[in-house]
């Protein structure tokens, strides 16, 4: 049987994640936004079909997937409460909202799914959280809905204590990586190596090396000693990292994001 998909709110994320279920041919994608420019050019390229309204969508759709900035999301799903029920599924990737929020607002008359995905998602690369504590949740959808959101990237269903920890390490894990890789990209360039040259080979480091951490039988800890001959160029970095602490300042800014993203939740 066919599952109707209906998103409400296709910007950056939203699109990211119909272009990822576009070639399936088990599921209808569904999509209502201000953005009609988005609208018609999904439309055109995925076969996405248009609502006038949130409303309409929700009306014509088993799961509703809520993709709009937090800031607008109470609105939109007190709005569509009436028409909620234990058939259709709200899954709400609004970061910083939990799941008990959404219980309220929906006057707990649907099941309803929390997930977090990380912004490689974009590319169909991300790593992402998925709450299903939900008591509503069927098995069916608590089976449906990691497969479906398989489509951009790794899924991990975590209860919902563990998504600050989620965020500090995965969520806001990507600006780490890109601040490590300015820092690179900027010793290039002071060490004589032109911009553009710099940028290409920091950007095939880190690829090459997420793909041979993926790849490989052995650990992280494991290939980075296989880089480190004694007495060689590479040991005598890693020692001054270690003795500036930088492995604790890592850990440290980990933890900070994950006390703020604690911080919001209570807000």
């Amino acid at each position: 049987m066919t599952k109707k998909i209906g998103f409400i709110g296709v910007g950056n994320m939203g699109s990211a994640i119909v272009k990822g279920l576009a070639s399936r041919d088990d599921i209808e994608l569904h999509g209502a936004d201000f953005n009609k420019a988005n609208l018609e050019r999904l439309n055109k390229e995925h076969g996405l079909i248009i609502h006038e309204s949130a409303t309409d969508l929700a009306k014509a759709c088993d799961y509703i997937v809520l993709a709009v900035k937090p800031q607008h999301a109470e609105p939109v799903v007190k709005e569509l409460t009436p028409l909620l029920d234990m058939s259709k599924c709200l899954t709400a990737i609004c970061a910083g909202i939990p799941l008990s929020t959404y219980e309220e607002w929906t006057e707990d008359r649907c099941p309803v799914v929390r997930i977090m995905p990380n912004t490689p998602a974009l590319v169909g690369l991300g790593v992402s959280a998925i709450c299903l504590d939900n008591h509503n949740l069927t098995d069916e959808m608590k089976a449906f809905v990691p497969e479906l959101f398989a489509s951009i990237g790794q899924t991990h269903v975590l209860p919902e204590k563990l998504f600050d920890a989620f965020t500090g390490v995965i969520g806001s894990g990507p600006a780490y990586v890109f601040y490590f890789m300015e820092a690179m990209i900027e010793s290039g360039v002071a060490l004589g190596l032109t911009r553009p040259q710099s940028v290409e080979m920091v950007k095939g480091l880190f690829l090459g090396s997420a793909t041979m951490a993926d790849r490989s039988e052995h650990s992280v800890t494991e290939l980075r000693e296989m880089v480190t001959s004694p007495g060689g160029t590479t040991i005598r970095a890693l020692m001054h990292f270690d003795r500036q602490a930088l492995k604790g300042d890592i850990i440290d800014g980990v933890f900070e994001s994950y006390y703020r993203s604690i911080e919001l939740g209570e807000q």
